[in-house]
């Protein structure tokens, strides 16, 4: 791929905003963030008609989208067409996810993952595995029959499982803390949810190896004040990250700022946990034989339990910016810095800095995503 420089736009790296400034691109990376002036004539230019050129956001739990679903699906092609759904609305990375379901399909979600980065998929950089170790009180729209306690042959699976980046959440009372720490060491991201577990076992999952909270608040141990739960644990960790649903339907707003008050923002990770009717999908659809249908904008269960999400990276930003107040950069760096940490990708995406991989999502002045590039490469 030939050289080119995007201006035109106020550059936000993912710490600091850039009026009059050039992202020059080269063989898929950023290769430098220079003054526009001082761009050379010669370069190829591709000019933005203002608005905010910012780093491609990073979703770690994307079960569906654009009508198709991990788990309805887990073959490389369904994978492919979630993250083509998403990347219209501005993830550039994402770890698509499968919901606590059969050993086999399980398993086949880890395969076609791994082909999928066989096969240079773009904006697919792992899996999420939420289930099955989790804890029954805690399912919400899991389906109990496959929830279970972690066996040695189920972390040697994961361990083993070389489909990029793995995310693992799981309750701790369901998996060992040494088998936490085995996953840890072996480069598994792990992630407390769907327990009701109390704050000293969460901690010590924590100091076992673990380092996030799968969606903050819900299908977790509440924060009451002699019992802080995994709420309690979440909020009072320094260290360990919190995924966040700000749709204005999971976690009611002032909830969302109490949380932001008690935790520095560089510890909380915007995340979609969308379906497939999210980016463009369709209003019902099946999931292990169970019918889910979207309602005023959220999607439910026939027994009315709220099961995942319409949502997309960009508009759990703009919730961020027009509801709960967040500055734009703190908005974005938790929508692409942040989760990028979260996982150990820093090194690669999340940012706008020389030797990053050119993931990009420009948005206009109203915050709506207009262009969207991964690898330096425009997606349609």
């Amino acid at each position: 791929m030939t050289g080119f420089a995007i201006t035109g736009a106020t550059i936000f790296t993912g710490e600091a905003m850039l009026a009059d400034h050039a992202l020059i691109i080269r063989d898929g990376r950023i290769d430098a963030v220079i003054e526009a002036r001082a761009l050379r004539p010669d370069i190829a230019l591709t000019r933005l008609d203002g608005g905010i050129l910012a780093p491609g956001f990073v979703d770690v739990q994307v079960n569906g989208g654009g009508g198709f679903c991990v788990n309805n699906q887990p073959d490389s092609a369904a994978l492919r067409q979630i993250a083509q759904a998403h990347a219209r609305y501005g993830t550039t990375a994402m770890l698509p996810t499968v919901i606590t379901d059969a050993p086999d399909v399980m398993r086949a979600a880890i395969a076609a993952t791994r082909e999928a980065l066989r096969l240079g998929a773009p904006g697919i950089i792992g899996l999420h595995c939420e289930g099955p170790f989790l804890d029954l009180a805690r399912r919400g729209a899991h389906p109990a029959p496959f929830i279970r306690k972690a066996e040695a042959a189920d972390i040697d699976g994961l361990i083993a499982a070389d489909c990029g980046t793995l995310l693992v959440t799981l309750s701790p009372d369901q998996v060992s803390f040494a088998d936490i720490t085995r996953l840890a060491k072996a480069g598994v991201i792990v992630s407390l949810g769907h327990s009701d577990a109390t704050i000293e076992t969460a901690e010590r999952a924590l100091a076992a190896g673990a380092s996030a909270f799968t969606h903050l608040f819900n299908a977790m141990s509440a924060l009451t004040h002699r019992a802080p739960g995994m709420v309690g644990a979440a909020l009072s960790s320094r260290h360990a990250y919190c995924g966040l649903i700000c749709d204005g339907l999971h976690v009611d707003p002032r909830v969302l700022e109490i949380a932001l008050r008690a935790k520095s923002h560089d510890h909380f990770v915007l995340v979609s946990d969308a379906m497939p009717p999210a980016a463009g999908g369709p209003d019902q659809f099946t999931l292990q034989g169970r019918s889910i249908t979207r309602r005023n904008g959220a999607l439910y269960l026939e027994d009315g339990t709220l099961a995942g999400c319409d949502l997309t990276m960009d508009a759990a930003m703009r919730y961020c910016v027009r509801t709960l107040g967040l500055p734009l950069p703190t908005a974005l760096q938790m929508a692409a810095r942040n989760p990028a940490r979260m996982i150990g990708q820093h090194h690669r995406i999340g940012s706008l800095a020389p030797g990053l991989q050119a993931d990009m999502v420009h948005l206009d002045d109203s915050l709506q995503v207009r262009a969207t590039w991964i690898a330096g490469s425009a997606i349609a």
